[in-house]
């Protein structure tokens, strides 16, 4: 690519008259700089050494910046980081290539069900990392949970579509029977309020031909039941009326209480966070700072389902073997 190019596409300026004209090809990181690349950085030490690399080009937003070299080409811009990403939008051009915004539960269902994930380069939430990784895929189709990073790769990036086939047949808290692509999976480890994830994620994989089975959906990190006695041995549900459940979201929160309230109004649920955090519609969860500390609170307080925001299983006991000569 010539120098000009690069001007034109980073909207930068050149601030010498270098002796080279083109480079072969781009990175941001200095350790895989070879003879002839463009590098991207504003700092010293990682120019210096892109220089003794062979760089030809330096794009740089930093005023302070030692040009060590008159012969290359320095390129000042106002924002690196966007500047890379215009860049990438040129490769992205080139390659045709298609990118979707997705949330994290939309990844999780997608990454669960895909029987081949070679197809689907799901990108880094961090610019260097997903630069690199558009950069020297020959993959056309990307996946990224990043709002800010995928609207800087693609200002008008995809997200996945609401309305496809499918709905719910029968439902409890933690097993689902629905119906998708006209058909009926039964009894299914799957929260009813995630169908619509899983949903979203069924119609990509048609869309894009994308080989799925729905064999593999089970329970995900961001809301995991684990049934429990009253020492926080972990058990089978016939063993037990307490819950300890698991997630990553104060959203699944705040709709599994929800769903609760509606169907079981016996049901006594409480809250477990970290100090101060907000979860809509509790205002005074039980706060813990320890593993230990939320295990004693565990085993003191009355509840039927614990929703625990921010912890890991690891807290339970392990699940009692039993065994039988039948």
């Amino acid at each position: 690519m010539k120098i000009e190019d690069i001007i034109n596409l980073t909207e930068g300026i050149l601030t010498n008259e270098p002796k080279v004209q083109a480079i072969d090809s781009a990175t941001v990181y200095q350790s895989k700089v070879d003879h002839g690349d463009l590098f991207f950085s504003s700092n010293q030490e990682e120019i210096d050494q892109a220089l003794a690399n062979g760089a030809y080009a330096i794009v740089y937003d930093d005023e302070n910046i030692v040009k060590n070299d008159d012969e290359i080409a320095w390129i000042k811009v106002s924002d690196i980081q966007l500047a890379a990403f215009k860049l990438i939008r040129y490769v992205i051009i080139k390659k045709e290539a298609q990118f979707y915004l997705l949330s994290r539960h939309e990844l999780t269902f997608l990454k669960m069900i895909m029987k081949h994930k070679g197809t689907v380069s799901f990108i880094a939430n961090n610019w260097r990392k997903a630069f690199e990784q558009i950069l020297n895929s020959e993959d056309s189709l990307f996946v990224g949970t990043d709002k800010e990073l995928m609207s800087m790769i693609k200002p008008d990036v995809q997200k996945l579509e609401k309305e496809v086939d499918g709905y719910l047949v029968s439902d409890t808290l933690f097993r689902s029977t629905y119906k998708v692509d006209g058909f009926i999976y039964q009894e299914k480890e799957l929260i009813p309020f995630h169908l619509e994830y899983l949903l979203r994620v069924v119609h990509f994989c048609n869309v894009h031909a994308l080989p799925y089975t729905m064999d593999r959906v089970k329970y995900t990190k961001h809301f995991l039941p684990v049934f429990i006695d009253a020492k926080l041995n972990s058990t089978k549900p016939s063993n037990s009326d307490r819950v300890a459940i698991f997630t990553d979201n104060t959203s699944d929160i705040t709709k599994a209480r929800e769903y609760v309230m509606r169907s079981n109004m016996w049901v006594k649920s409480v809250v477990f966070t970290p100090p101060k955090t907000k979860v809509p519609g509790i205002d005074h969860p039980h706060w813990f700072e320890t593993e230990e500390e939320l295990r004693e609170l565990l085993k003191t307080i009355q509840f039927n389902y614990a929703f625990i925001y921010n912890a890991d299983k690891t807290i339970l006991n392990k699940i009692k073997e039993e065994y039988t000569l039948f």
